[in-house]
Parts: C-alpha cells; structure tokens; sequence
C-alpha cells in the first residue's frame, strides 16, 4: 500500500513543484486549495504527511489538525520562514516549517517527519 500525502499551497507554481518533487516517494499527492479541503482529504485518504503553506494557514489551523489527527506529521511551508514562525508553528503541533521553494528541504522534511512518526507509534 502507497503513502499519500496532502498539500495546501496557495502558490500554483510551488504546488506544482512540491508535488514533481513529492511523486517520486509517495503513491499520490492530493494539492487542495483550502482548508476545508484539507481537513476532507485528509480524512477520506488518511495520508502519511501533510504539507501546509503558512501564509494562506493560521498557526489555529495546525493547531487543530494536529488535535484531530495526533499522530500525523504535519511540515509547514512559507516564503520566508523566520525562527518566530518555527518556533509557533512547532508549539501548534507542526514537525517541522521550510521554505516553500526549497522541495529538496521539504521533501527531506516530510520523511524524517513520517519516519519520527513511524517510530513513536511502534
């Protein structure tokens, strides 16, 4: 059975790059355009990871995605990260925020999250 993992990105050009970059390691990637979306997605495909773009999110979104989905590794993507945003993002429940045109970062994000999950719930 494949991993999917589920992207908002509110820039079409990055989401189109984060899921070149996503393909080749997960058997689907699902791009939404809200939150709402997300939130349905996530619940129907149950994905490994999910990737969230942090200027279209509130640091309330991760907040409650990670209440309702506990185990689920979300990395949280921005323009210009700065360490206030990590450092909020985190606390909200997020593995972990990267630059959102960096999908080699992203990416490697996403698997060392999903691997710490993969861990902490054996």
């Amino acid at each position: 059975m494949g991993f999917s993992v589920v992207v908002l990105e509110s820039d079409p050009r990055v989401a189109q790059s984060l899921a070149g970059g996503l393909s080749s390691h997960f058997h689907s990637v699902h791009l939404t355009r809200s939150g709402d979306e997300l939130r349905e997605r996530v619940a129907k495909h149950r994905p490994a990871v999910v990737i969230l773009d942090m200027e279209y999110s509130r640091l309330t979104d991760v907040r409650n995605l990670h209440n309702d989905f506990p185990t689920l590794p979300i990395v949280c993507t921005h323009r210009i990260p700065d360490e206030e945003l990590w450092t909020a993002a985190l606390e909200a429940g997020a593995s972990d925020v990267c630059p959102a045109d960096d999908v080699q970062n992203v990416l490697t994000s996403v698997l060392r999250s999903m691997a710490v999950a993969k861990s902490s719930a054996a």
